[in-house]
């Protein structure tokens, strides 16, 4: 498989509604590495490193997002992988 990354900007009701610990399970689970956070105006942005095909499902996760959130917009840009990161976390 080939390796990709991606930056991700989610916006919605997306902080304050455990949407970074749901991105970091589902990218744990899918064997991606990065990291995800809320930014000041309200939304969140994860890059995520890996397989496409492992980013290609959890991006569908994101647009889902948890029960409680309500994801409006997801924006994408695919990048050259850099490695710099060696699991996924949540990042402040």
């Amino acid at each position: 498989m080939s390796e990709a990354r991606a930056h991700i900007v989610v916006s919605g009701l997306v902080q304050g509604v455990w949407y970074r610990a749901y991105t970091e399970r589902t990218a744990r689970a899918l064997g991606l590495t990065g990291c995800v956070r809320n930014l000041p105006g309200g939304s969140v942005e994860a890059v995520m490193e890996g397989p496409k095909a492992a980013i290609e499902m959890a991006i569908l996760e994101c647009r889902k997002g948890p029960p409680s959130s309500r994801v409006e917009n997801v924006e994408i840009q695919w990048e050259e992988p850099t490695g710099e990161f060696s699991a996924f976390n949540i990042t402040h």
